[in-house]
């Protein structure tokens, strides 16, 4: 067969590759006709020995001593070697090297690399990834892509084009000496999937994937770097588990395989690696693998007693020959079995063009020299750091929840955290980031004051147990004592191995979280998870033996909370399911974009669905559980009104003491008589509205005046019925500034800032109103001098003051005014799409204009909550002031303001009420008893508090997005009372 026609054969079958394929390193080459060229030019260049060794990998050490750099010269040189493998070393020497070796050699050489955990399995002085068996616990493949990609990045700056990972092995012995963690886990399928990733990223970035080590070393007791492992299993079972990740791994068509030392029989009768019936015959055969196939390492006692290896596993069907023993004693026998006639010259010259084919995929053809200056920042860089930190987080499972105490109850006391260390203090990050939402004390385990610990476990509520030893042993009686008394949660900052010693302890105590490590990030992050603020979603990749199997894996999402079977609590789930048909009515029909409904009975969630997106367009962010919405003036009953309670609780103010008395500004008006009371019932002769907003407008600045009856150019934005007004002003800069200052210290929007001073002109104004008469009026202003109240007896402002009695210590991280002080836009939905005051989005900022001219903080509105924390709220409220352990208003106090209710309207004291006389005015639904309080807003919430059932209804929407005006159709649908009404039909008579 002449050489013409064999090029054009190899051309032809790089051409179907590259068709064929749409990953791998072959499909790196553009340009075929290009490839071709320089590998027929090397190839022509070389003698036969030269030929044979391009198929050798010569394993030398990274140091620079005249004797090392003799030996890499030799092979180099004298017989022109493929490639080199460096042992474990350092850096700065391996680079050295390594430049100095591809200088000297005639064909680029393929530097190879056996990183199966990054750089650090070799060079020390990098931070290693986690262990595949911690990798193969993360369900996300999209971030195993990731770290492939980056191993890929910074093999590339070091001049390496090929790695032997990964592991594809399944980990289903725990005999195992050599495999165990090096695996992605038991499952073969999962297994694959992660390989697969993992590859990928490799090969997409530019280095060679080497999946080893075929045809399986998972289930062996014997380690082939000292003798020969037996598999002796059927093929049924070979190809549903050994195989099974390898051929999944070549349809995916990775690019490269190591042949393994094993004594497979059911496959051939030679080991592996020297065997033709499972190189040639399975893996290129039956599964069609057509890259290159490398032996493991030659020189491994587990084979490296045979005579003649290296031609044996050419002869086998292996391309690349791994780390020899006697590199000039292996090349001499594959001359000599060409010689014999047992391996022909042609075969030598295929797998040569071969490896030079895949050498010029790799871009070795442009022989490229590793550039030294500032190579070690290059390499280990933030996103580096950050990719690390995001692997070891996504690890983290939870293998046991069994009282559903997590996300922890934040509402409790007395909890103690025991610190399982022998070295560890009070600024481990766990204790540090756990403490600033848990009322938390920390002890560190000890051996020599165990009664001590005890004692002080059993007087608290509940105990973490933070684990950061191998050995938990000398700790498992106590923990067990204490896990029969109470609800313990169990923390392993270590590997699953230590909970294997400690299986009594494991089915005692409550709920378990595997973390694998003790990283600081890791410690933060896992904090944060079981306080509510984030998820976690590992699965196992192997059983804990005895304890949980692999898969094993409880999903602790706050977006996506554990619900109650409504029957438990005598209610019809069928009949509560109508609730979903009449949310998704009201989207259909533009009412709002998107809603969160909660129904809790006894302090239970029995019904609990987010719908819809945070805008109308279906490519925004569906509605989750956690999202915060301005609950406009909801705000009175979940803020201001608290914090009246709060301070009539504890006698600092009464019901007909005059607002006078405690706003200064009103002495000596016609509003100095007002009384506390009245302002509740909405009975103080007040106004309903004062637009404050046209103090901060330059009228003289509005074309056309500041109203039209008509929409035109400068009025876009509709207010009232034939009313728009203008949105081309601008602002009086005495109150306004685009910049933030200390004379413009509150934010009111995006790039906007308003004097505190501002305050003032609204309490003139307020102290001018005309006065009406004392009859039923409903009006912002009366919260708004309530709230001056309480910050005038209480001393701070109302939102210090409402989060240090109340909501702090409740748990409710979630309800605040400015919640931009804590959390991003994309948290929070959009109330409108343009104001015509701040013009653009309201994402984050409250909607009512007098609230935001006050810096966000008013009686009437303001705050930003949840469903589920409004409902906390009001539950409290409705168990007589106790949530959690811990009482926050007397009995008599909840007693009252639940209860007493005007003469001349529904209203009760702050709360509003069901309509017991005009069913069609009533903002509840008719079977509502007269016993139900509550609130809603303008933005399109409500929240209503049923003590005869006791049963909590929440419903939160940005109903007035994109703009207000005319947005009245969840009133129109009943959509509110309709959702109460289905809560009501579903009690079980």
């Amino acid at each position: 067969m002449n050489r013409r026609f064999i090029c054009s054969i190899w051309l032809l079958c790089i051409g179907m590759a590259l068709s064929a394929r749409t990953t791998g390193i072959l499909s790196h080459i553009k340009d075929t006709v290009a490839c071709n060229k320089w590998v027929e030019e090397q190839l022509a260049g070389m003698t036969l020995k030269q030929k044979i060794g391009q198929l050798f990998i010569h394993t030398v050490a990274p140091v620079t001593t005249q004797k090392n750099k003799e030996n890499i010269a030799q092979a180099v040189k004298e017989y022109a070697v493929g490639g080199l493998l460096f042992s474990g070393g350092t850096l700065d020497k391996q680079v050295q090297l390594t430049n100095w070796a591809q200088q000297m050699a005639k064909v680029p050489l393929m530097i190879t690399f056996d990183g199966e955990w990054g750089l650090a399995m070799r060079l020390k002085e990098f931070p290693a990834f986690p262990r595949n068996r911690v990798l193969g616990c993360i369900q996300s493949d999209t971030l195993l892509y990731r770290y492939g990609r980056e191993v890929a990045r910074q093999l590339r700056e070091i001049g390496v084009c090929v790695n032997f990972a990964p592991v594809a092995d399944v980990d289903n012995n725990p005999k195992n000496p050599v495999i165990n963690t090096r695996s992605f886990g038991s499952n073969p399928r999962e297994v694959a999937r992660k390989v697969i990733a993992y590859s990928r990223g490799l090969e997409d970035g530019g280095v060679m994937a080497v999946c080893k080590h075929f045809p399986g070393h998972g289930d062996t007791e014997v380690d082939s770097h000292h003798a020969l492992p037996v598999l002796n299993f059927d093929r049924a079972r070979l190809d549903s588990v050994e195989l099974l990740p390898f051929r999944q791994a070549i349809n995916a068509g990775i690019s490269g395989m190591m042949a393994g030392h094993l004594n497979v029989p059911a496959l051939g009768e030679k080991p592996a690696s020297v065997s033709p019936d499972i190189v040639r015959g399975v893996l290129q055969g039956e599964l069609k693998f057509s890259g290159l196939t490398f032996t493991d390492a030659l020189a491994m006692k587990g084979i490296s007693g045979s005579t003649d290896l290296c031609a044996q596993a050419l002869i086998a069907g292996n391309d690349m020959l791994l780390a020899t023993r006697n590199l000039k004693r292996e090349l001499d026998g594959v001359l000599a079995a060409i010689r014999s006639g047992k391996l022909s010259e042609e075969t030598i010259n295929q797998k040569c063009r071969k490896v030079l084919t895949y050498k010029y995929a790799l871009g070795m053809n442009t022989r490229p020299e590793i550039r030294t200056e500032g190579l070690k920042q290059r390499i280990y860089t933030d996103n580096t750091e950050k990719l690390m930190k995001d692997l070891d987080k996504a690890a983290v499972t939870l293998l046991k929840d069994s009282d559903y105490v997590l996300p922890l109850d934040l509402s409790l006391s007395g909890t103690v955290l025991l610190s399982v260390s022998s070295s560890l203090t009070k600024s481990a990050p766990f204790y540090q980031r756990l403490r600033e939402t848990v009322d938390l004390s920390w002890m560190r385990a000890n051996t020599d004051s165990l009664s001590v610990i005890r004692q002080k476990l059993r007087a608290a509520q509940r105990v973490i147990v933070a684990l950061y030893e191998k050995d938990c042993t000398p700790y498992a009686r106590l923990i067990k004592e204490i896990a029969g008394e109470k609800d313990v949660v169990f923390v392993c900052f270590t590997s699953q191995k230590s909970l294997e010693k400690i299986p009594s302890v494991m089915e005692k105590v409550t709920a378990v979280v595997l973390a694998h490590t003790d990283t600081p990030s890791v410690q933060r992050y896992v904090a944060d998870a079981i306080t509510g603020k984030t998820c976690i979603n590992g699965r196992l990749s192997v059983g804990v033996s005895g304890l949980w199997t692999a898969g094993t894996g409880i999903v602790l999402d706050p977006d996506r909370p554990r619900r109650f079977k409504p029957e438990d609590f005598g209610l019809d789930s069928h009949v509560l399911s109508s609730i979903d048909s009449i949310a998704q009515e009201g989207i259909r029909a533009g009412a709002f974009p998107g809603c969160h409904v909660l129904i809790q009975k006894e302090g239970y969630p029995v019904y609990n669905k987010c719908f819809g997106h945070f805008t109308y367009d279906e490519a925004s962010s569906p509605v989750t559980e956690n999202d915060l919405y301005d609950l406009a003036s909801l705000s009175k009953a979940t803020g201001t009104l608290l914090a009246v309670m709060k301070l009539y609780d504890e006698g600092r103010l009464g019901l007909t003491d005059k607002i006078s008395r405690y706003v200064p500004q009103l002495a000596g008006t016609d509003k100095q008589n007002i009384t506390v009371q009245e302002l509740l019932y909405h009975e103080s002769g007040l106004p309903s509205y004062l637009p404050f907003y046209m103090e901060v407008i330059d009228k003289e600045s509005c074309k056309g005046g500041l109203y039209s009856k008509r929409k035109d150019e400068s009025h876009q934005i509709q207010i009232a019925p034939s009313l728009y007004i203008s949105t081309d002003y601008k602002y009086k800069p005495e109150w306004i500034s685009r910049t933030y200052s200390a004379d413009y210290p509150l934010q009111i929007a995006d790039s906007l800032f308003i004097k505190k001073e501002f305050r003032d002109l609204v309490l003139k104004e307020l102290a001018d109103a005309p006065l009406k008469n004392r009859s039923y009026r409903y009006s912002c202003l009366n919260f708004m001098l309530l709230k001056e109240m309480v910050e005038n007896i209480s001393g701070m402002p109302m939102d210090s003051y409402l989060d240090s009695v109340f909501y702090k210590p409740m748990g409710l991280t979630h309800t605040l005014y400015n919640p931009l002080n804590r959390f991003k836009k994309e948290k929070i939905v959009p109330s409108v799409a343009e104001d015509f005051l701040r013009g653009g989005v309201l994402q984050g900022y409250v909607h009512d204009e007098a609230t935001a001219l006050l810096g966000g903080v008013s009686g009437n509105a303001g705050l930003f909550s949840t469903a589920r924390e409004v409902a906390a709220i009001f539950q409290m409220i409705m168990d007589r002031g106790i949530y959690g352990d811990r009482r926050y208003l007397s009995r008599n106090t909840c007693d009252l303001f639940m209860t007493m209710k005007s003469k001349n309207s529904r209203r009760g004291l702050g709360f509003d009420k069901p309509d017991m006389k005009d069913a069609a005015a009533s903002p509840c639904a008719a079977e509502a008893p007269a016993t139900v309080f509550g609130h809603t807003g303008f933005t399109g919430t409500c929240a209503w508090a049923d003590p005869d059932n006791n049963l909590v209804f929440v419903f939160l929407s940005n109903r007035i997005y994109p703009e207000a005006f005319g947005r009245n159709l969840l009133m129109k649908l009943n959509i509110r009372p309709r959702m109460q009404q289905a809560m009501y039909q579903s009690l079980k008579k």
